[in-house]
């Protein structure tokens, strides 16, 4: 049978225009999957991240489509579903930040924990035979002591971590009372260049470059001592789908194993480019949040065994590759630290 006449997979990616979706859909394309995305209706265009899949506003991908919906509303979810009818639903929407979902805690818990049981219950009443991926989060082993794996209890420290723990146990309910292919990957902290800019990673590196071009003078960050397990997010994104070509549906930790402080992370960006961070540095008590997750390390040892997923990029190389962007991306002739990673967007 001719490569023509090989019916292509198609994928639904719901939260598309996050830096997970933006690396997933490039990845799927890249295997020739039929690409179909959820955006959220906004008075702005959020598709930024998807630039590398439009050349340019007038020419769009044959293998790739857009479309509206939100995780709040079952109505659109339920119609696009039974539009698409896809091979894969990856669900990678959500309100990801977790300071923030003390303050909005509601609308946090309606799109990370509800969410997913509106598109599960979709998928079964259209018996539909699609494949479930669930993004699960590190967060939700909260203050549990690391390393966390697969078998460690969830003690979730936020809104957003209890949501999170909401949506992982329906997922593998529906697996269990249904026979549906569902899976969650548990995935410690990714960051990238298109990460978002309120995160922290992305706030030290997009300041350092906002400093260099005297835009600004100071950076306010809140707890230097939290503990992270951070790799890069276009690595990550191979273990989702390498979880859904899987003979049975599981669950699986996605980690580098190793930790850090937030401050080793300051440091180091700055170290790079020559600054001493404590010249620049605020400490802003409104970025701490009420109840703080102090450690988070993963042991992937599962993911490794049975995905053959092991990452490549470690801690300063990652800082370098986001670094590197935001300099480039403020006009700054710079190019700091040695990064193996041609292709880093």
């Amino acid at each position: 049978m001719s490569n023509s006449q090989i019916k292509k997979k198609k994928a639904l990616i719901i939260g598309i225009s996050g830096q997970d979706g933006s690396y997933l859909a490039e990845l799927l394309l890249r295997k020739n999957y039929q690409v179909h995305g959820i955006v959220r209706r906004s008075s702005s265009l959020n598709t930024h991240r998807l630039n590398n899949i439009y050349a340019n506003a007038r020419i769009r991908n044959q293998n790739f489509d857009l479309d509206y919906g939100d995780l709040t509303d079952t109505n659109s979810i339920y119609k696009l579903l039974e539009k698409v009818q896809p091979d894969e639903v990856y669900n990678l929407g959500a309100q990801s930040h977790v300071r923030i979902s003390f303050e909005i805690p509601e609308y946090t818990v309606d799109t990370v924990g509800l969410g997913p049981l509106r598109i599960l219950e979709a998928i079964r009443d259209l018996k539909l035979k699609s494949k479930f991926y669930q993004a699960s989060s590190s967060e939700m082993f909260g203050s549990v002591p690391a390393p966390q794996h697969e078998q460690t209890p969830f003690m979730p420290r936020s809104p957003y971590g209890a949501a999170k723990v909401l949506a992982y146990h329906l997922t593998v309910n529906y697996r269990d009372a249904y026979g549906m292919f569902a899976c969650n990957g548990i995935l410690f902290n990714h960051e990238s260049p298109r990460r978002g800019e309120n995160f922290v990673t992305r706030k030290i590196t997009r300041g350092i470059a906002s400093i260099l071009t005297k835009k600004e003078s100071k950076l306010y960050l809140g707890n230097l001592d939290s503990k992270r397990d951070w790799g890069f997010a276009k690595e990550y994104v191979q273990a989702m789908w390498l979880m859904l070509q899987q003979a049975k549906p599981d669950d699986y930790v996605i980690a580098t194993g190793e930790t850090h402080t937030v401050r080793e992370f300051l440091e180091f960006a700055f170290e790079l480019v020559g600054l001493n961070w404590k010249r620049y540095v605020k400490i802003d008590p409104q970025y701490f949040r009420p109840t703080e997750v102090d450690i988070l390390l993963g042991d992937a040892s599962k993911a490794k065994k049975k995905l053959g997923w092991e990452p490549k990029v470690k801690f300063k190389e990652l800082v370098a590759i986001m670094l590197n962007a935001d300099l480039k991306e403020a006009g700054i002739d710079l190019h700091v630290g040695s990064t193996k990673s041609e292709d880093i967007m």
